[in-house]
């Protein structure tokens, strides 16, 4: 059976555009986001970003 679509939509897409207008990495933006309260890792914003994780 072929995996199914995440249906995760443009927000993936729209996260990506955001990070690299403003000049963040991958890492930059993991640290800023664990550092509001939300613990995420570079490897995981990677995962989202191309729609491989929800």
């Amino acid at each position: 059976m072929p995996p199914r679509p995440l249906g995760i939509g443009p927000a993936a897409h729209t996260i990506e555009r955001t990070r690299t207008a403003r000049g963040y990495s991958q890492r930059q933006l993991a640290a800023c986001v664990t550092a509001l309260g939300r613990p995420v890792t570079f490897t995981a914003l990677s995962r989202i970003e191309r729609a491989v994780r929800r």
